[in-house]
């Protein structure tokens, strides 16, 4: 689940190069339904290719979503994984169209300019060529409008911010994780 290293890794670069006030010495892990949440901008999801989100849950971050709050969904790859997501994400936003998102679109140029959606998934399923693809659920479905939810499919990105400081993974895709990570932070 990639945490607590994940989230502290990522809040330290967050205060080092943003003016965001990100606190690296606590997380917040709350259930969808939790109000708690709405305290929150964002909120990051890790292995949907396991949520089964109760009424309750896809009611509140429904709402959550509604209200404004910005959803990052990480960490899945097996097509078995995507469908169990894509019902779940049925059930949180039943009108939502799950689109393909390009380098243009703001989220990747909203802190760090991202040059190339071509990283490659963690280990050894990117050493042997899975790469990242990205989506989005606009408001209205119109892309136009704000992203609520940005989709890493066969990309992990928590994963590589976690084991930065091991020199587990390649330094470019792991720098490039921090990029992804800090635009979707700035963007929500």
């Amino acid at each position: 689940f990639d945490y607590p290293d994940m989230e502290q890794n990522l809040t330290l670069i967050l205060n080092e190069i943003t003016s965001l006030r990100a606190h690296p010495d606590g997380s917040n892990i709350f259930r969808m339904d939790d109000p708690e949440l709405m305290k929150f901008p964002v909120a990051y999801l890790s292995e949907p290719g396991y949520w089964y989100p109760t009424d309750s849950e896809a009611l509140a971050l429904r709402t959550y979503i509604a209200k404004g709050g910005f959803l990052i969904i990480d960490d899945f790859h097996f097509e078995e994984e995507w469908a169990v997501f894509e019902a779940a994400m049925r059930k949180v936003l039943p009108d939502g169209r799950i689109e393909r998102l390009d380098r243009s679109h703001p989220v990747f140029n909203s802190f760090c300019s991202i040059k190339s959606l071509e990283v490659p998934y963690p280990g050894r399923l990117g050493e042997r060529g899975l790469m990242g693809e990205f989506y989005g659920i606009h408001e209205g479905n119109d892309p136009s409008k704000r992203l609520m939810v940005v989709i890493n499919y066969n990309m992990d990105i928590g994963d590589y911010m976690e084991h930065s400081g091991q020199g587990l993974y390649a330094v470019d895709p792991t720098n490039e994780a921090y990029k992804f990570g800090v635009n979707y932070f700035i963007y929500g």
